[in-house]
């Protein structure tokens, strides 16, 4: 008895295999439909410039212009057709803000530190090692991003003012900065995430080889999670360049303070056009940190957002 003949399976035509949005490509080659989505694409693309670039324009034609410019005609270039370029000197040297944006850059710096190897550890720890508590661990973690971050203030305040067992007080010191930037909930999740999406068969196959906890760490998860780290790194470095209440509350010491909390204090002694000049020094350094890295931090939170097959 011959066996039954097998139906040849249709391989879907080209034209309907590209078509993967609500317009086909035969309707995309009609004149009208192609230069309305090129003046939309156009319309859009020039509303998203405007918007992520327009503050950013307005704020360094800010730093050098009059003060009277800035009162009379905010949102015009140079109407007095006078350009104040000693501005940002007069800003950097009476604002002292290259002494508040060096404490700014040690205290993001310690804070990326502390929170890469928090957060990776602890991710390491549930997602690779898994141990028999890693679930509650996870949950306790996951449990922390529904605790909103000003109920935790005053109970962070008095630990830091006063660390249990040893007793110290660590007010006025990088640590009242860099220890509770450390412990974030979100980083770890978001890490062990990205681990969850590397071949286990990598950690089996180091094991057999003899490769303990720390090798594998250091060997395997570090050289793939380099996108991910670069993503937290510079989460971390943002999120601590632009904190003002918690280093307002635990550096009361104005030459320990960052670039955040100074500014405040600097636009009641100077006049408005050094204020503008002030913020955009202070804000330029973000920028270009994001402009530099802005690869890496697609291509990791890409990364991070996809789902292990």
């Amino acid at each position: 008895m011959s066996a039954p003949a097998r139906t040849p399976l249709r391989r879907p035509r080209p034209e309907a295999a590209a078509s993967r949005t609500n317009i086909s490509d035969s309707d995309r080659r009609r004149p009208v439909v192609r230069v309305t989505l090129g003046i939309a694409q156009a319309l859009v693309l020039a509303g998203l410039v405007i918007a992520g670039l327009g503050p950013l324009v307005w704020l360094a034609l800010a730093a050098v212009s009059p003060t009277q410019d800035l009162i009379r005609e905010p949102f015009a270039f140079f109407s007095s057709g006078v350009v104040q370029w000693e501005n940002i000197g007069i800003a950097w040297e009476r604002g002292r803000i290259g002494h508040y944006l060096l404490n700014t850059a040690v205290l993001a710096l310690g804070a990326t530190v502390a929170t890469l190897i928090v957060s990776t550890t602890a991710a390491f720890v549930i997602t690779v090692l898994k141990p028999r508590w890693g679930k509650l661990l996870s949950g306790a973690i996951l449990a922390t991003l529904f605790v909103p971050g000003i109920v935790a203030l005053v109970p962070l305040y008095l630990t830091v003012r006063e660390l249990p067992v040893f007793g110290v007080s660590l007010l006025n010191t990088p640590w009242a900065i860099w220890l509770p930037a450390a412990a974030t909930a979100f980083n770890v999740l978001i890490i062990a995430r990205f681990l969850e999406s590397i071949p286990a068969d990598l950690y089996d196959a180091a094991r057999i080889d003899g490769a303990g906890a720390l090798r594998i760490l250091w060997s395997i998860v570090l050289p793939l999670s380099r996108p991910i780290l670069g993503v937290v790194g510079l989460l971390a470095v943002v999120a601590s360049w632009k904190d003002y209440l918690w280093p307002l509350l635990v550096l009361p010491d104005p030459d320990k303070q960052p670039v955040s909390v100074a500014l405040p204090r600097l636009a009641a002694q100077t006049e408005l056009s050094v204020q503008m000049a002030a913020l955009f020094l202070s804000l330029l350094i973000p920028v270009v940190l994001f402009l530099l890295f802005q690869r890496q931090f697609l291509r990791g939170a890409s990364m991070a957002g996809g789902v292990k097959g």
